[in-house]
């Protein structure tokens, strides 16, 4: 057993040696404005060699106590469920803490929070001892389903599923105003207000006149890979194998390619997406059956004879931010700029009365968001790349053909040629 410990331990050396000299395709980059961004940014950027050094410390240290190899498969279960019990805990204790801070008829917020922030630290504390284990099982877990899939190497899954849950950086990015195109991504560190968000935004946009977002992160392709904290098994999952999608095809061509083209970015990302949702939903029907999210209600069809109500039809989210994205890119594509922006700014307000509250919407908010097509609609718009992958994954017999085949992309031609030779006309998404 310590042979096969010391065994999988060289066999994730390996893969970090690979991995980050070619470097995980979500990593910072930048063009000939690097000065000027970085002068905007200023201490905030995030640093991820001492993220990396300690998180490949601790990965070390629970590989070679190979913990997680004494326990039973309900025992397993059992940790992964009890330390996303505290991770909802301490998400839920720090959400009270922030409405007490906000509230400016308390005098005194840390007198009137010193229980809360005791629990707190308590719960820290218990989670921190729990998580390398938990991480462990999860990591074996989908490493098991990715075996079945095919992606096995001398006993075991290559690259090794290697994951580590933390505070995520933020990530600053940076369109043109003409278009809507990611020009540069800088990982900003974890924790920034909204108004210094605000500051950075305004800055890019003032000194550089582009369009820029700080947005949120829910893993990066480090390696061992950034994982957002989260209490929900089904987005762990996801989270998890969509990482390691990004570790595969690193050393593919459609990995190589990332940064040589906005459209080989999106075929990534949707590729990976699309597997996320396939396989981390397996993940989870095979060691957490009970915790799958119910299947989607049936939409009822009315027989035609049968009269409509005078009800107006439910605001469908995904729908109109795709019909605003393709709205946008007409008018800018007519060098309407200014419309475009003032546009974007009303369909922000629209969405806001409907309960979704969009901080601010403009060409980075698409050039980010508009790279995940796995699903129809939402920030996309009109974007074939999310159809045709759809198209051929649905073509393919296992999701193991499916990657082999979109590997070799590395522009959207090529995309259209795989297209054309895997999917028959007739299937074709319209």
């Amino acid at each position: 057993m310590l042979l096969r410990r010391w065994f999988r331990a060289v066999k994730i050396i390996l893969a970090v040696v690979l991995l980050v000299l070619l470097f995980a395709p979500e990593w910072s980059t930048f063009a000939n404005e690097e000065n000027r961004l970085q002068s905007i940014v200023g201490l905030r950027q995030y640093d991820f060699l001492v993220w990396e050094s300690q998180a490949l410390l601790k990965k070390g240290e629970t590989i070679l106590a190979g913990g997680q190899e004494y326990l039973d498969e309900q025992a397993r279960k059992q940790v992964v469920l009890d330390y996303l019990e505290l991770v909802r805990k301490a998400q839920h204790l720090e959400a009270q803490l922030h409405f007490v801070y906000g509230d400016p008829d308390i005098a005194d917020p840390a007198l009137e929070t010193r229980d809360l922030q005791e629990e707190l630290a308590q719960t820290r504390a218990s989670l921190e001892s729990k998580q390398l284990l938990a991480e462990a099982i999860v990591q074996e877990q989908a490493a098991a389903i990715l075996e079945q899939e095919g992606f096995d190497l001398l006993g075991g899954a290559w690259p090794p599923v290697l994951m580590h849950m933390t505070p995520l950086p933020s990530l600053l990015v940076v369109s043109p105003r003409d278009r809507i195109e990611k020009l540069h991504q800088v990982p900003l560190e974890h924790g920034l207000s909204t108004p210094t968000m605000e500051v950075i935004e305004d800055s890019v946009y003032d000194d550089l006149d582009r369009s820029a977002l700080v947005v949120p992160l829910g893993g990066i392709g480090t390696y061992p890979a950034m994982i957002v904290e989260t209490s929900d098994i089904n987005r762990l999952a996801e989270v998890v194998v969509h990482e390691w999608v990004h570790h595969w095809l690193t050393l593919k061509p459609l990995g190589i390619s990332y940064m040589a083209d906005p459209s080989v970015r999106i075929i990534n990302e949707t590729v990976a997406s699309l597997v996320d949702l396939e396989l981390g939903s397996r993940v989870v029907e095979t060691y957490y059956p009970e915790l799958l999210p119910p299947p989607p209600e049936e939409v009822e069809v009315r027989p035609e004879s049968q009269p409509e109500t005078a009800e107006p039809p439910a605001f469908d989210f995904q729908t109109e931010l795709a019909n605003t994205r393709v709205r946008t890119d007409e008018l800018l594509a007519d060098g309407r700029v200014e419309e475009a922006e003032e546009y974007m700014e009303q369909r922000r307000l629209e969405f806001r009365e409907h309960g979704y509250g969009i901080r601010k919407l403009n060409q980075a908010f698409f050039a980010f968001y508009g790279a995940y097509a796995a699903e129809p609609g939402g920030a996309q718009g009109g974007n074939p790349i999310g159809p045709m992958l759809r198209d051929i994954r649905q073509n393919s017999t296992s999701v193991r053909e499916f990657l082999e085949t979109v590997a070799p992309i590395t522009s959207f031609e090529d995309l259209l040629e795989t297209h054309s030779r895997i999917v028959p006309q007739t299937n074709a998404s319209q």
